[in-house]
């Protein structure tokens, strides 16, 4: 056990990550994603509108989005960390206990866009115009929500010994608790790199960098989007070197820091190609008048 000594500086998690509520279960985890999901939501909606868009096409919207997105994270998760599931001495179930823990944002963005796509064709709103007003309030709503790994304890670094060193407990997932010393203490694994909050902050730094771009320069229909993209995967690309939690490898590297590599390559060859075109919108549909009396009604033959 690592303990430091009482005037070291560390930034401390928590030791329960659950509570009880009568029957149920209450994970901050959940609360943490549904907090950027509000966030998100209302971002979203706010710059939908300034593009000629209405906050009931966004919420129409959302409602296939968000459902195709959180099932699109779990798969990404179960497929890239199958071995957490399956195998020996494993169990299969908690692959479905997302409760628990573990969203692929890949996962949770590609099949959150066929939900959006779907949706935005029914609201009548180009998808272009959508995921354009949605790019900053997705990195809030990331930034949020990694504040659920902070309470469960995971996604951390190397071990460090700097003044904002995170720690970290030995948690029992299935009780929301951490495990207990001999002395009835939480039980400290140890002291390392907050990569949660590296990038916690970087998405929501992220999140004021691309609002101000739009709002300075007329970025063509689906370039925000894109560069979400570059700013996401390029900070995200630099964490997962950062990490050190047990992930699968590809010569060497993370899964996922391959896939953050290609995606900023792609995201910024999407931006070269979209910036000139015109500025996303929603287009106006007039709503027709139905005037008390048909044309021509009334008048003397």
């Amino acid at each position: 056990m690592n303990t430091p000594v009482a005037t070291e500086l560390f930034f401390p998690s928590p030791a329960v990550s659950a509570f009880q509520l009568g029957p149920l279960t209450i994970r901050f985890y959940a609360l943490a994603i549904l907090a950027g999901i509000l966030v998100g939501v209302w971002l979203t909606a706010r710059r939908l509108r300034s593009r000629g868009g209405t906050t009931s096409q966004t919420l129409d919207i959302v409602a296939w989005a968000v459902p195709f997105g959180i099932v699109g994270g779990r798969l990404y998760h179960v497929i890239t960390d199958n071995q957490l599931y399956f195998g020996p001495g494993k169990d299969p179930w908690g692959a479905l206990r997302i409760w628990e823990g573990g969203l692929g944002i890949w996962g949770a963005v590609a099949l959150g866009l066929v939900g959006a796509g779907i949706g935005a064709r029914r609201a009548g709103v180009p998808f272009p115009a959508f995921v354009d007003a949605a790019a900053p309030g997705l990195l809030l709503a990331q930034g949020l929500g990694r504040w659920g790994n902070w309470f469960n304890n995971e996604l951390y670094g190397e071990p460090t010994d700097l003044p904002w060193k995170l720690q970290i407990h030995a948690m029992n997932p299935a009780t929301g608790q951490a495990l207990t010393a001999p002395d009835g203490t939480p039980e400290i694994l140890g002291y390392f790199q907050p990569t949660f909050l590296y990038e916690s902050l970087w998405c929501l730094a992220a999140a004021s960098l691309l609002m101000f771009l739009d709002r300075r320069y007329t970025l063509g229909a689906g370039s925000v989007f894109a560069l979400y993209i570059v700013f996401y995967t390029g900070g995200r690309f630099v964490f997962e070197l950062m990490r050190s939690d047990p992930a699968n490898l590809i010569l060497g590297l993370r899964v996922n820091t391959w896939v953050s590599g290609l995606l900023f390559l792609a995201g910024l060859a999407l931006f070269q190609r979209l910036r000139t075109r015109p500025r996303s919108a929603v287009p106006h549909v007039p709503v027709l008048r139905q005037d008390s009396e048909a044309p021509g009604k009334g008048i003397p033959a």
